[in-house]
């Protein structure tokens, strides 16, 4: 039963309980094992994917084959490579599970599904579009103009479930810093008695 996404379509999206008897058939999850790519660079990504359980990474590689993380999903989060879904173009970017993660699919038909029936889902999807503008808007802002320290106090504030679950060099790669500086900046953060947990 996924549970996370009926609540996420009722709340979120606008969905009463007669389009979601009409769209049940349409749900499709899958299981990801921990490890496991969902996209990789050079394949067109089909799916927006829902997270019901677990964790996602969505990154790209750079020239030397380092790895720039862009986002984590946990519980309730949308994961995808929107250029490519919504252009049907290759991906630069992958997406794989870093624990053992139920996903929910969503593909084309199921969104237009959900437009035909819940006639407040195109308002609400836009703000949902327009909040993810935002927030990236606001993580290029975080990366070009902002500290070390304020990024990772950033990435607290919006990731507050994921510290404990990812290594150290995952975090330092999504702030754009090395491991190094992230310890230093821990380090400094506990001496003041800052504790993000």
């Amino acid at each position: 039963m996924l549970q996370n996404f009926k609540t996420y379509l009722f709340d979120k999206m606008g969905v009463e309980a007669t389009a979601y008897e009409q769209l049940s058939p349409y749900i499709k999850s899958r299981d990801v094992l921990k490890g496991e790519q969902l996209l990789k660079a050079g394949d067109v990504c089909k799916y927006t994917f829902y997270v019901e359980k677990g964790l996602l990474r969505f990154y790209g590689l750079d020239e030397n084959g380092k790895e720039n993380i862009l986002q984590f999903g946990t519980e309730n989060w949308l994961v995808t490579d929107r250029d490519s879904v919504y252009f049907k173009e290759p991906s630069n970017y992958y997406i794989d599970a870093l624990e053992d993660t139920v996903v929910v699919l969503l593909d084309e038909q199921f969104v237009e599904l959900l437009a035909e029936f819940t006639p407040s889902f195109r308002k609400k999807n836009e703000k949902l579009l327009h909040n993810h503008i935002r927030h990236l808007n606001r993580r290029i802002h975080l990366l070009l103009g902002a500290s070390a320290k304020t990024r990772y106090l950033e990435f607290i504030k919006l990731y507050p479930d994921v510290l404990l679950r990812v290594p150290q060099w995952m975090i330092a790669s999504y702030l754009g810093i090395t491991p190094e500086s992230l310890s230093r900046i821990r380090k400094d953060l506990s001496k003041q008695n800052f504790t993000p947990y």
